[in-house]
């Protein structure tokens, strides 16, 4: 059913019409983006083992976190509901952030199969055993860019033996190891300003490139590369209103997380983004702080990845510097 308003917010929009591609999108959108969940995206929901989250603080500074559990966690009672019953931690902001009416987002990720599903929506209950989100909307997406893993279970550390939200203003040693051989990271942003009776909410979106695709530019400083998409500029159109963006990494291989609150500079154009293959243009991160929790994560992927084919057609930093008039940074 196709829904008679459009999807997208205004700077989305504006962007969509600056790169030529408003009119393209329009009219599937409108049939792809949902205020409900398909019957095969709440099946698809239910056999995750785990959800990214974006959620927004009181200041307005979004956050990505990471909820896992053994698969059937998170539920649909119903079309306009998905229910999630696990908890963030004690040291995750989104322990604070969930509240009755709060925008958030949900990424359902399928890293074995590389399928993907989006849900943003505002929290309409939260107890002891969980919360439940209303759907404002929901859609999919495609399998650009995610690589491709297998998992196994084990048991979680628990606030007695792992330190949990740790917190720093800078980049430990530690820190930049698992940023600097990341080939996949999450993205949390928001727009909650209130427009011809609109009220818009959080996102939270995938980026993946090859190993070491994010630069560290210094223990405060990362530039990444941002390669084509769907032209819908979720991610980049809330960074217009608002600059302020949550970073997640997870280290697959020892289940620690890493979330970082960024300020953003869209870099659209130069000779930097020219000479990255694949680059469409460049997002710079300045990290006003920094959130580690070690093996906390219930699952471990151990073997290599398959890559997504689309990473042949992108470039790395190292390539980048040995272009004429490039030097790294």
């Amino acid at each position: 059913m196709q829904q008679s308003a459009s999807p997208f917010h205004p700077a989305e929009l504006a962007l969509q019409e600056r790169f030529g591609r408003r009119k393209m999108l329009e009219a599937p959108a409108r049939r792809s983006v949902r205020d409900y969940l398909i019957p095969r995206h709440r099946e698809f929901f239910q056999q995750l083992p785990f959800l990214l989250v974006g959620s927004v603080d009181a200041s307005g500074q979004p956050w990505a976190s990471v909820i896992a559990g053994t698969p059937g966690f998170a539920t649909s009672p119903d079309p306009q509901h998905l229910r999630v019953g696990v908890l963030p931690h004690a040291g995750d902001p989104l322990a604070r952030n969930l509240r009755k009416g709060a925008p958030v987002a949900l990424l359902g990720i399928e890293l074995p199969t590389r399928r993907r599903n989006r849900l943003n929506g505002t929290v309409t209950t939260i107890d002891a055993g969980g919360w439940t989100v209303g759907v404002v909307q929901s859609f999919g997406n495609c399998p650009q860019y995610i690589q491709s893993r297998d998992f196994r279970f084990v048991e979680p550390a628990t606030d007695s033996d792992t330190p949990q939200g740790s917190n720093n203003q800078r980049l430990s040693v530690q820190d930049q190891a698992l940023i600097a051989n990341a080939d996949t990271f999450f993205i949390a942003s928001a727009n909650l300003r209130k427009e011809d009776g609109e009220s818009y909410g959080a996102d939270v979106s995938h980026r993946g490139g090859r190993p070491g695709f994010v630069r560290i530019d210094d223990d405060r400083t990362l530039t990444v590369p941002d390669f084509i998409g769907n032209f819908f500029f979720n991610t980049i159109g809330n960074l217009q209103v608002n600059p302020r963006a949550g970073l997640l990494f997870l280290d697959f291989s020892t289940g620690d997380v890493l979330m970082l609150r960024t300020r953003t500079n869209v870099i659209w154009d130069g000779a930097e983004v020219r000479a990255f293959e694949g680059a469409q243009r460049l997002l710079r991160f300045e990290i006003d702080e920094t959130i580690r929790s070690n093996r906390v994560l219930p699952f471990r992927s151990d073997a290599a990845p398959a890559y997504a084919r689309e990473l042949a057609r992108t470039g790395t930093w190292a390539e980048t510097a040995r272009s004429p008039g490039q030097s790294a940074r």
